[in-house]
């Protein structure tokens, strides 16, 4: 494996660079692991100190922008490059985009449906985090934080609230509120136990991301139950790429794609 990251006995096979970190992506990832006319990495970005372990070879960290990605296709021969990152990753998705044109190489993004608000829900959408610690207003609330730990530290800008801030790993530096609880999971989130954490800390007021998804999914079911308003933080337009919503369906133009038959 010297100087690729491929195994040189496959190396007449199509390349396949997943760009991974989501459900979507390892199971993906799992659809190809056994499949002998593809050879198959997929991309960490690293920001989770201990990622569960990937069915197919892995590397971790960034490619240095658009331009090292670029240059990354055209060393690795890559046939074709999959963004199933997380809906709200926009850089790296803007990056694959802008390197797979200038690498001349096939791009298909794994894009899992937003959620849709139903009968009750009761949503506030805005557009970034920042312009969510406004809508919380000027009134302490018990605020629940679901938008993960790297955009956390925009309340800092309203220390009235109180507020119960769950991630995967801790935020880093500690966010400088007065009243602050940190609790660290990785999902999924069942719906009944999403209620009695929600009713455990009174919260009045949820902040999310419209993630999709069944994972997280819990929180919005629950929030619906008990007439608690969801500030939601609504995607951006994605590049416009061909993109798919759901693995089979990735597959599907994969084989289209690639597939030697």
């Amino acid at each position: 494996m010297a100087g690729s990251l491929f195994d040189t006995s496959a190396m007449e096979k199509p390349r396949i660079l997943i760009l991974g970190g989501t459900t979507e992506a390892r199971e993906l990832a799992s659809g190809l692991a056994g499949d002998t006319r593809y050879n198959t990495v997929i991309s960490l970005a690293g920001r989770t100190a201990d990622p569960r372990p990937q069915p197919v070879e892995t590397r971790v960290g960034g490619f240095g922008g658009a331009e090292g990605l670029a240059d990354f296709l055209i060393a690795e021969k890559v046939a074709l490059v999959v963004d199933a990152t997380h809906p709200f990753a926009a850089r790296i998705s803007h990056n694959a985009a802008a390197a797979a044109m200038a690498a001349h190489v096939r791009l298909l993004a794994l894009r899992r449906p937003e959620w849709q608000a139903e009968p009750g829900d009761n949503w506030t959408g805005v557009g970034s985090v920042a312009e969510a610690v406004t809508a919380l207003g000027e009134m302490p609330r018990r605020v629940f934080l679901a938008i993960g730990r790297q955009e956390a530290f925009h309340f800092e800008a309203a220390p009235q609230h109180s507020y119960v801030i769950r991630s995967v790993d801790p935020v880093t530096p500690p966010l400088k509120l007065p009243d602050a609880t940190a609790i660290l999971a990785t999902g999924p989130f069942a719906e009944t136990d999403e209620i009695d954490l929600l009713k455990a800390h009174r919260i009045d007021v949820i902040v999310g991301k419209n993630s999709g998804g069944a994972a997280t999914y819990g929180k919005i079911a629950a929030a619906r139950k008990l007439g608690i308003t969801v500030i939601m933080v609504e995607r951006r337009k994605p590049a416009d790429v061909p993109s798919v919503s759901d693995c089979e369906t990735a597959l599907e133009r994969i084989d289209h794609w690639l597939s030697p038959a």
